[in-house]
Order: C-alpha cells, then sequence, then structure tokens
C-alpha cells in the first residue's frame, strides 16, 4: 500500500508543542529551557531536540501531549474589562470566560484590560507564531479618542514614528475620524503593524495627547464591527489562509 513505509518525519520539540496546541511557539522554547518538558520521561532542554511523534512520547507538566487536535481559529470582540490571558491570578475575568468551546484556546498577542476589539484565539501554535512574528507585519486598525483637538502636526509625527521609552515607533496610517470642540476630543484611526506592549497608547502620550478610549476595530481585513462587544465567530478557512500568506 503506497506510503506504508514512509518513514515519519521528526520535528523540533518546540514546534510539536506548538502543533499540539500547548503553547505557542516561543512560549514552547521557554518551557524547554526550563526543565518542564520531558521525551520518553527524560527532562531536555536542547531548543534543537527533534522527536517523532508516533514513537517518542512528550509529556509536559507531567500529562502527556497528543499531537491529534481539531485545530479552530475564532475571532471575538473583546470588551473592556477582560484581561488577555487563559488564567489571572487576580481572579479577574479573562477573555477565555467569554469563547467556551471544547478545544484550548490561547489568545494571539494581546489587548490590555481597558481595551477593547479584535482578537484571535486558536489552539494552533504555529499560526500564533507566523502571526505574531514582527516580519509578518500583520497590520492593526484601532480607534482611538484623545483628549483635545489634534493637529496636523501631531498626526505627522505619529505617521512618521515617535520616540517610546528606547525605542522608535514605525510608521502608521493614521486618519482623524471626527472633531468635536464641544466635547474636546478628537477620534482617530491608527493603523499600525507592530505589536509592543501598549504601543498606541504610548504613542499617543509621547504627542501630549491622553487617551480616553481605545478599540481594535480591525486585524489586517479581519473585521469586528458586524460583532457586538463579547461576541465571537469561526474564522473561515479563507480567512486563515489570507493571514498566512503575508
Amino acid at each position: 500500500m503506497e506510503g506504508i513505509h514512509r518513514k515519519m518525519e521528526e520535528v523540533r520539540l518546540q514546534k510539536f508543542l506548538a502543533n499540539s496546541g500547548v503553547c505557542s511557539r516561543r512560549k514552547a522554547e521557554e518551557y524547554i529551557l526550563q526543565g518542564k518538558v520531558q521525551v520518553n520521561g527524560k527532562i531536555v532542554t536542547e531548543l534543537g531536540t527533534k522527536i517523532n511523534s508516533e514513537k517518542d512520547e512528550v509529556t509536559f507538566r507531567g500529562e502527556k501531549v497528543e499531537n491529534t487536535i481539531n485545530k479552530v481559529y475564532v475571532l471575538l470582540n473583546k470588551p473592556i474589562g477582560y484581561v488577555t490571558t487563559t488564567k489571572d491570578q487576580f481572579g479577574r475575568d479573562t477573555v477565555l470566560d467569554l469563547v467556551k468551546i471544547k478545544e484550548n484556546l490561547l489568545p494571539v498577542g494581546r489587548l490590555d484590560m481597558y481595551t477593547s476589539g479584535a482578537l484571535i484565539l486558536t489552539n494552533d501554535g504555529e499560526f500564533i507564531y507566523k502571526i505574531t512574528h514582527p516580519k509578518y507585519e500583520i497590520e492593526k486598525t484601532y480607534n482611538v479618542t484623545v483628549k483635545g483637538i489634534i493637529t496636523k502636526e501631531e498626526i505627522e509625527k505619529l505617521e512618521n514614528g515617535v520616540q517610546i521609552e528606547n525605542y522608535v515607533s514605525s510608521p502608521a496610517k493614521v486618519r482623524i475620524l471626527k472633531i468635536d470642540r464641544d466635547k474636546d476630543i478628537s477620534r482617530i484611526e491608527i493603523t499600525i503593524h507592530e505589536g509592543k506592549n501598549r504601543e498606541v497608547r504610548k504613542m499617543c502620550a509621547s504627542i501630549g495627547r491622553k487617551v480616553l478610549a481605545l478599540h481594535r476595530s480591525k486585524i489586517e481585513n479581519l473585521d469586528v464591527k458586524y460583532l457586538k462587544l463579547g461576541e465571537w465567530r469561526y474564522l473561515s478557512n479563507k480567512e486563515v489562509e489570507g493571514l498566512l500568506k503575508k
């Protein structure tokens, strides 16, 4: 029978863990270095270790890791007040309290507790690795409400990149959505492809503007305008493939 004698492909241990939905590949590398992963009963700390999933038994924190999972991809419109983690040490609500399905999902990137909007969750660790890697330059679009009337010069600064702590932000796409002089606020749209911690808030702070509200409206072409806050939907195969083609 064709293929019956084919040698099973060996894969790096961190890739196997990611493909099995345990965690992202980057996190898997951390767990391996920390001695939390065993292969055939022995702790492995070398990132170059390869395994054959048909013959080798991999355990993580004492539990056997299976490599047969139904990969799912979810788009959530995250409300304010939920943290983007799987568990929270302070007992706060997490995004997984909103997406209750049998698969164990992980967030792709993060949104802080006070930011709403588009968030992808999946059990595909390789997908997480590819989507969050800087070289793919996945665009994220934010609707930002700031205090005061923003100026053309401030918009240009955001577009060209601003000094944030120890780095300069990459050039951004910025446009004004609304100016409300009575309320003394401005609404702008900012599109970036970096994913640094609280970057949009820090960008606005660098031009002297306080962020009053922050909502991520899109990840690439995935828009949450048809999802109410707290609602989610599955991504189609076409949408997943579109993100991976970046």
